[in-house]
């Protein structure tokens, strides 16, 4: 019988175990007791944490200098966390996955819900790109890889480390393969429409495969109608609203690589000629359609993170309210805006808040018909309802 491993304990201050009791996985630096013992571990040393009276509390990854100091692995404190444990946690993932998507591309690790904290494993057939965020999930990499290995047997694995996570974990920012090549672009499949994805120099980990049931809902809607696309990307929201019968698309983005892709994508699904592709800044060129009068019949406004730290916040609104007012300005009479938010920071409550408040300086009407998040392949902790980052809007505009 495996012996239980020995890890350095790790003590909350008095009275701070009351959120780990109800499930939360995270505990924070002034949870704890950072003691010089504390203080001298090395970032993501795996330690049994414990309650100020003692109780266990399960095994942990420890940083002593993150906000964010320790992340729940397992609630056993003597849990041998190896490629076993890993591989138990990626073949689980991977029967919900068999559940909910019908081709082999979706995110197959989404973090602390998947019971890997700060792990996000996205797959696009035999190829997976895998992204580290916290000092334990990095030091964790090899038994990870082994564990990949054991259960897909990839053959490919990109480690796309080069978020700014890791630098407040204190970790180097590096795009590197962990095994075999990929030869870019990589195809995948959503909703039986065919894209291109650049994992290696693409954003995030190339593709974003959150916005999938978002992406499938606003194309059924624009069928027939005319599509304007900004923040378009690899052509996500174009290409399969092209696809699924709109009339005309026009899409929009500052990156002329991401456009390519789109424009390949247009052209495999047989949609080019109904597409248009635009390099331009999204509040310039929304801004000088609108001094043209045009107007569209679906709007799609999916940005970046305009919210990227706490002191980013009331500019942050400031912007959607600002990106809400001048999309819903070229909706068409009776058309649909579809916008959405991926700063984790921004409450559905402060986008919405935020939406109505551009209508109002519209004097425009208007009707929700959906509120969503991210797709199914990227499920939230319950305890931790700040994971849920996405949050999206559909309306109809009078």
């Amino acid at each position: 019988m495996p012996q239980a491993p020995s890890r350095p304990l790790v003590a909350l201050q008095p009275g701070a175990q009351r959120r780990s009791l109800a499930g939360h996985p995270w505990v924070y630096s002034n949870e704890i007791v950072m003691d010089e013992a504390a203080r001298a571990l090395a970032p993501g040393t795996l330690v049994r944490l414990a309650a100020a009276d003692g109780r266990p509390l399960g095994t942990y990854g420890f940083n002593p200098h993150t906000l964010i100091a320790a992340r729940r692995l397992s609630r056993d404190p003597d849990t041998i966390i190896d490629a076993g444990f890993i591989a138990t946690r990626l073949e689980r993932a991977l029967r919900l996955r068999a559940r909910l998507a019908a081709e082999p591309y979706y995110r197959l690790i989404h973090a602390e819900a998947d019971g890997l904290p700060a792990t996000i494993v996205d797959r696009y057939g035999d190829v997976v790109v895998v992204q580290l965020n916290s000092a334990a999930a990095d030091r964790l990499q090899p038994a990870l890889l082994e564990a990949l290995e054991a259960v897909l047997a990839p053959a490919a694995i990109l480690l796309r480390n080069d978020s700014a996570a890791r630098t407040l974990e204190g970790l180097p920012e590096t795009v590197t393969m962990a095994k075999g090549a990929i030869e870019a672009p990589l195809p995948l499949v959503e909703n039986g429409v065919r894209f291109f994805a650049d994992p290696a120099a693409g954003q995030k980990t190339g593709w974003f495969y959150d916005q999938r049931d978002n992406r499938a809902l606003v194309a059924k809607l624009a069928r027939g109608l005319s599509l304007l696309d900004v923040y378009a990307y690899c052509g996500g929201f174009a290409v399969q609203a092209a696809a699924g019968g709109a009339a005309s698309v026009l899409a929009i983005d500052r990156s002329a690589e991401a456009l390519a892709l789109a424009a390949r994508a247009a052209e495999a699904n047989g949609v080019a000629g109904i597409c248009t592709f635009r390099r331009g800044d999204a509040f310039a060129e929304l801004g000088a359609l609108d001094e043209q009068g045009v107007r569209f019949d679906v709007v799609v406004a999916d940005p970046p993170a305009f919210v990227k730290s706490r002191k980013d916040l009331p500019q942050g609104l400031r912007a959607y309210r600002k990106l809400a007012r001048l999309s819903a300005a070229l909706v068409a009479p009776g058309g649909f805006l579809f916008l959405a938010s991926c700063s984790h920071r921004v409450g559905p409550g402060e986008l919405a808040a935020e939406i109505a408040r551009a209508l109002q300086d519209l004097r425009r009407e208007g009707r929700i018909l959906h509120q969503g998040g991210a797709a199914l392949d990227h499920p939230v902790h319950p305890a931790l309802p700040e994971s849920a980052y996405l949050k999206a809007q559909l309306l109809q505009l009078d």
